[in-house]
């Protein structure tokens, strides 16, 4: 979906909805929202990009200046997160939208946000069990399965077969590693021997599938959890010099994953779409600081990334 798309549907969904009396809806002043994602990666730049095209959307529809501020960990580590969004919110944002690197241990941060009055929106990422939040993103679960399946299905249905992780407790990660598991389980002939994790670096997971490979030298094919994992196999499995002998099927489509499909290191990809939920993630967000509901999930939907697609 295209964002001129996306832009016309979000305005003809604000201007159908119930305006709400409120001193902060009638004022004048900007909106400021903060985007805090899980580690600093072209992933999120994505997202970023999509954030801002809302806040364009949003600034022309209502003449009410939107800004968006990113606010990134360097590492994928909850302490460096929880204390960005603590600093947020000392500065009383309109608003934080969060893509969880631990749903455990972001939610003490998260509810000290909505009892200071400041909507929480979280993104890539399911809501701490019990707050009433708004996610956006799409089924991790099928996510996962459409690769895994489509795995199997170039592997003949038989063979050693490894999963490699981004952020072990990220809720997306980890559903995402749960549900390549039970796949693989449902074929007697696939043999799961090897689960990588890499934190959502690049740099560590070209390590570990490196590591795996040496250790594995029967493994026939790869799935990842996170953006930066699939990269990382790909570039392992051409400095092995297996490329046609060990299968990967990828996540997302960062442009470094697009470049090993169009040179047939890695299958396909089953790919989220970042910039729509960074799109969605404002609005939903400044449906919340103008007092409207807001639904419990926007699925923003999958797609599947073919050598075959990128060449039309």
């Amino acid at each position: 979906m295209k964002t001129v798309f996306v832009s016309v549907v979000a305005a003809m969904a604000i201007s159908s909805l119930p305006m709400v009396a409120s001193a902060q809806e009638k004022s004048t002043d900007p909106l400021r929202f903060v985007l805090v994602p899980k580690v600093v990666h072209p992933w999120f730049d994505k997202v970023n990009d999509g954030a801002k095209a809302a806040a364009e959307m949003l600034t022309t529809t209502t003449g009410r200046k939107v800004t968006v501020e990113y606010r990134a960990p360097q590492k994928a580590d909850v302490v460096e997160q929880n204390d960005i969004i603590a600093r947020s919110i000392a500065t009383r944002p309109d608003g934080i939208f969060v893509d969880l690197l631990d749903e455990k241990g972001n939610r003490a941060v998260l509810e000290e946000a909505e009892e200071q009055g400041i909507p929480v929106t979280v993104f890539d990422s399911v809501a701490p069990e019990g707050m009433n939040l708004t996610s956006i993103g799409n089924d991790f679960c099928e996510q996962a399965t459409i690769a895994s399946t489509r795995l199997v299905e170039l592997m003949g249905g038989k063979g050693e077969v490894a999963i490699m992780m981004g952020v072990p407790t990220a809720p997306n990660h980890a559903i995402r590693a749960k549900c390549h598991e039970q796949t693989f389980a449902k074929y007697p002939d696939i043999k799961l021997v090897a689960t990588g994790i890499d934190n959502d670096s690049i740099e560590t997971a070209q390590k570990q599938a490196a590591a795996i490979m040496q250790a594995h030298p029967n493994l026939k094919g790869w799935v990842a959890s996170d953006a930066a994992g699939p990269i990382g196999i790909g570039q392992a499995i051409k400095e092995a010099g297996k490329v046609g002998k060990v299968f990967e099927v990828g996540l997302d489509d960062l442009p470094d994953l697009l470049a090993l499909i169009k040179e047939g290191v890695v299958d396909s990809s089953s790919s989220t779409k970042p910039e729509m939920q960074g799109y969605w993630a404002v609005i939903a967000t400044w449906q919340k600081a103008m007092g409207m509901p807001t639904p419990k999930f926007i699925d923003t939907g999958i797609a599947v990334i073919t050598k075959e697609s990128l060449a039309k």
